[in-house]
């Protein structure tokens, strides 16, 4: 392993996951980028917020892009996380803006531009139809991307 990407949102098993491929890219001296995505509707729904914030506080919030916020959200979720595990581990952070459809071809495509070889990504327990007739992130991702991926179940 070279360069890991770790897809992260909010939830106990994705803290689990960064914290193992954190401490296994911080052993072996493979480079690590932290993901997080954000799609279209959360990105309107954000301004939105940050309208409603601004009328009441009479401030101004400068909007920095829904890439920016997803990757603000990833190194703040990483640090979060190694400073109690151990906050000796280096990484970079990156956001992707997509719909949920698209989220596996995002991830590729992000590792690809990377030059990632290992993505550590969480998924969830899916019946065999269920799979079939809505697909699934971390199946495509298995069978797409060109390198190791690990996966942890929720």
């Amino acid at each position: 392993m070279d360069h890991a990407l770790v897809i992260v949102d909010d939830t106990d098993a994705h803290r689990a996951l960064l914290a193992e491929a954190g401490q296994l890219a911080h052993d072996t001296g493979a480079k690590l980028t932290v993901v997080s995505w954000i799609t279209p509707d959360q990105t309107e729904e954000t301004a939105a917020n940050l309208e409603v914030i601004e009328q009441v506080e009479g401030t101004s919030y400068s909007d920095p892009g829904p890439a920016a916020t997803a990757k603000q959200f990833a190194r703040q979720f990483a640090e979060d996380v190694f400073e109690s595990v151990d906050d000796s581990i280096e990484f970079t952070a990156d956001g992707i803006v997509t719909e949920d459809d698209e989220r596996a071809d995002e991830i590729i495509a992000a590792a690809e531009r990377l030059e990632c070889d290992h993505i550590f990504l969480v998924g969830r327990r899916r019946s065999p139809t269920g799979k079939a007739l809505f697909g699934d992130v971390a199946q495509r991702i298995l069978l797409n991307f060109d390198g190791t991926v690990t996966l942890r179940m929720k």
